[in-house]
């Protein structure tokens, strides 16, 4: 039988009673408005309690995949969703304004980009972004690595830019790589594959589990890409860990903070520091370190564009979001 903590249950949750610890289960799908969830004794089958639902006002404090449940193992139901130590959010699609967790209590979250045609470095920063403020440690993974043998450069201009983050490359075809993600599922860590559709997720966990425990599509001849197959996230046990496959995202809305984007562009927030000016626009001001790197060809101009692109999307989203507050507030 398994315990709480082969089911991913760690330290840094709060502290719980016995008796809370013996209704705990782990949400491991989620349906309309049904969740399924997994304890010690096995699978169970879960809804909302009345109250619990009445007192969700977003998406945010929905069941996500990851959360841990204090149940009432008799009614089936969900009394409690346990604080999350970690979780990834995006905005949901639109102009709502509403959090989204993809998954949460998550120590690891793989951002997967193909090393073919669907290699977006503005798209991967957004992920970055994102993964940064979730909590759980970003790890960049580059899947089909056989289409694109002499891709070095690509993943050393990666490296550069994203220091403080493991790049991996892998195939699924071949092998290549596979050794290295299968030696960080381990301690029953929890971590979540995150990217668009068709990159090869699914095969990925197939390849890492050594059976088909997710369906995946025919890779498409005329762009190199998979088929969308997953629809839902699930929590999949492979080795001695635990996988979450998530959906393709075709928009991803940033959820995060100016605090969480120098994180991810490090490089550009230490040319600032640089800068002869404090309040230095970078624009055409004597002294700036950043137009200077981009002279000289250190910086690219693209990778700066990208930066400021965020950063303004950010501040709208800021401000959104304090504009509605102040009309929550009005009586």
């Amino acid at each position: 039988m398994n315990t709480l903590l082969h089911l991913g249950w760690q330290e840094g949750h709060e502290p719980l009673s016995d008796e809370k610890k013996q209704c705990l289960a782990r949400i491991i799908t989620t349906g309309q408005n049904t969740y399924q969830g997994l304890t010690p004794a096995g699978p169970c089958h879960l809804k909302l309690t009345g109250k619990l639902s009445h007192a969700i006002s977003e998406k945010y404090d929905l069941p996500a995949v990851g959360d841990w449940v204090i149940t009432d193992p008799q009614r089936q139901v969900i009394q409690q969703i346990i604080p999350r130590r970690s979780s990834f959010v995006r905005n949901v699609a639109g102009n709502q304004d509403q959090r989204q967790v993809i998954a949460a209590n998550l120590d690891e979250i793989w951002l997967i980009m193909s090393l073919n045609h669907d290699l977006n470095l503005p798209r991967l920063n957004r992920y970055i972004l994102n993964a940064w403020d979730s909590g759980a440690l970003p790890v960049i993974v580059l899947t089909k690595a056989d289409l694109m043998p002499d891709s070095a450069e690509t993943v050393k201009a990666i490296q550069h830019e994203h220091p403080g983050i493991d790049v991996l490359t892998c195939s699924a075809k071949t092998g290549l790589g596979l050794d290295s993600l299968r030696q960080r599922l381990t301690n029953y860590r929890t971590i979540a594959l995150v990217g668009s559709s068709g990159i090869g997720k699914s095969t990925l966990i197939n390849q890492l589990a050594g059976t088909t425990l997710q369906l995946t599509g025919e890779i498409r001849l005329d762009d190199d890409r998979g088929r969308h197959t997953t629809t839902s996230r699930n929590l999949l046990a492979v080795q001695e860990a635990w996988l979450i496959d998530t959906p393709g995202m075709r928009e991803f809305g940033l959820w995060s903070t100016d605090e969480h984007l120098d994180q991810t562009f490090e490089d550009i927030a230490d040319l600032a520091r640089e800068c002869r000016f404090n309040d230095c626009r970078h624009s055409n001001e004597p002294g700036c370190a950043i137009n200077q790197a981009i002279a000289e060809g250190t910086l690219s101009s693209l990778r700066f564009k990208d930066y400021q692109k965020l950063q303004r999307e950010l501040a709208y989203l800021d401000k959104r979001q304090r504009d509605k507050q102040k009309k929550q507030k009005r009586p």
